[in-house]
């Protein structure tokens, strides 16, 4: 797993050819694509097809059949808002990565029992940042987290300084890549 994880929302199909050169510009190799719009898994699919070597993956994924389309459109993991047993098992099934969204005690002894020792911690920023990821660790040794909500280049190296840190998550990867991708052109 890449240490970055840009969260990518592509409203028209013809932004993933904006986008993801953008990022791979910026020496990111993954992308998250969300499910918060309508040409998501045709996204994943046109990403995943025009980009081979690239990690493509779904984010805000909510429920199984969501994550079914993902899968088929070749999505290579699957990151939730929050922790669904469906969607868990499904990847399961399918050898897939699966990051659901845990932010209690109560949902990391659920990810565990499911197998799970990779979770998202969202939105950070909300639930404690730092501060609450160093307290969650102490009673789960086995999670690592990946941060995603309110982390930007104020705060990311003092998240990736934590070794339960497995990546960070944002939008502003995409942001700061096309600012950066526009300049060169």
């Amino acid at each position: 797993m890449d240490k970055y994880i840009p969260v990518v929302v592509i409203k028209e199909l013809c932004e993933v050819d904006v986008i993801l050169p953008a990022l791979k510009a910026n020496s990111l190799n993954c992308a998250e694509i969300t499910f918060r719009t309508d040409c998501a898994a045709a996204a994943i699919k046109a990403a995943a097809e025009k980009y081979p070597d690239m990690v493509i993956g779904a984010g805000t994924v909510i429920n199984e059949n969501q994550c079914r389309q993902a899968i088929k459109a070749g999505a290579k993991f699957i990151v939730s808002p929050g922790l669904s047993v469906p969607v868990a098992n499904l990847c399961r099934k399918k050898h897939i990565p699966y990051y659901p969204g845990c932010v209690t005690p109560t949902e990391i002894m659920q990810a565990l029992e499911l197998g799970i020792t990779t979770v998202k911690f969202f939105p950070a920023n909300v639930y404690g940042g730092l501060q609450a990821l160093k307290a969650l660790a102490a009673p789960f040794p086995q999670i690592r987290f990946i941060p995603t909500g309110g982390i930007d280049r104020n705060n990311i190296d003092e998240f990736l300084a934590f070794d339960k840190v497995a990546a960070i998550g944002g939008s502003f990867f995409v942001k700061e890549s096309l600012e950066k991708f526009k300049g060169t052109i």
